[in-house]
């Protein structure tokens, strides 16, 4: 019989009856699985108990983003990484949705038995981990300054609440250099993005043609100040792509450097605040990470199994095919 360990968060901001667990040792003892249950007690609990958890078959982290992020820095802690998987409960769920999950959490166990190991690329800035975004600036502390009792009461309203008082307060531009792809540029910029990933902020493709497994990542720096700028930006997101925003800034790189003209904090790791304050931020990658997926979503988010279901075709903009669509 193979050992699985699940590590749930029972903190983390979507309310759960908490009897889904017994349905969980059940379903995963019927696949041939011998569970153990372990509770997170504190933020940055789970990063210890993956880093000096006993070698087991697969690992299940149960929370939100943040709750699998202290999961991939424990591991990648250890000498010999264990196959880990994630299922969310959280208030957001950006990589659960990516990672094809449902609302159903014990339909959302069965998708993950069913599924399939994949490796995956993990993102780093200043050698901390984040798997799918990382940002500073406008908006980007959000995630992290939200009450944990307005996720609990009002879920992803409570995010919308903070970000309409963040769209209204002053937007600061900050002065910094940044290298990327061999080439060196300076500026003042309202936020950057960075990510691997294909939904962000609740938005399903945020950005065409995102691959977990191509060795990049994507970065965005927006100089845009204005908040009828700010509108129409997202009005442009709604409508097509946004790397083609007025404003904005693109890169797809494998390495990043960020060099502040002061110190800075509050910088946001897949929705929690990296603890560092600094002058420069370096964002690399850590390839071949294990992952256990469900299948829905694999064909869209991995290289090879992408051009084995679309030999020929390629992803088009939103108003791109809305045209074709008309034309015929």
């Amino acid at each position: 019989m193979k050992k699985c360990t699940i590590i749930y968060n029972p903190h983390s901001g979507k309310k759960v009856k908490s009897n889904f667990l017994a349905a969980y040792v059940d379903m995963l003892l019927e696949n041939d699985y011998d569970p153990e249950v372990i509770f997170s007690k504190y933020k940055g609990h789970i990063k210890k108990i993956v880093e000096k958890l006993p070698k087991c078959d697969l690992v299940i982290s149960i929370g939100g983003d943040g709750t699998f992020n202290e999961a991939v820095t424990g591991n990648l802690k250890r000498k010999e990484p264990l196959l880990l998987s994630h299922i969310p409960l959280g208030t957001t769920n950006d990589i659960g949705a990516m990672f094809g999950y449902g609302n159903d959490i014990v339909e959302n166990l069965k998708a993950l038995l069913n599924g399939v190991e994949k490796k995956i690329d993990i993102c780093t800035v200043n050698k901390k981990p984040f798997v799918y975004v990382s940002g500073f600036g406008k908006f980007m502390t959000i995630p992290f300054e939200t009450s944990r009792s307005s996720k609990k009461n009002l879920g992803k309203i409570a995010y919308i609440k903070d970000g309409v008082k963040e769209f209204f307060s002053h937007t600061k531009l900050h002065e910094l250099t940044y290298r990327v792809n061999g080439e060196e540029f300076k500026g003042l910029f309202s936020f950057i993005l960075i990510s691997n990933a294909n939904h962000i902020a609740g938005i399903s493709n945020f950005y065409n043609n995102v691959y977990l497994d191509d060795g990049k990542f994507e970065v965005l720096f927006c100089n845009l100040t204005r908040r009828q700028d700010i509108i129409k930006s997202l009005l442009y997101l709604a409508a097509s792509d946004i790397t083609k925003v007025p404003g904005f800034y693109f890169y797809k790189t494998d390495k990043l450097e960020i060099e502040f003209e002061k110190e800075t904090d509050k910088w946001c790791v897949d929705g929690e605040e990296l603890e560092q304050k600094t002058k420069v931020y370096t964002i690399e990658m850590v390839k071949d990470f294990r992952i256990m997926l469900p299948k829905k979503n694999i064909k869209t988010l991995f290289v090879d199994e992408n051009k084995k279901s679309n030999p020929k075709t390629k992803t088009q903009p939103l108003v791109e095919r809305v045209k074709s669509i008309i034309k015929k």
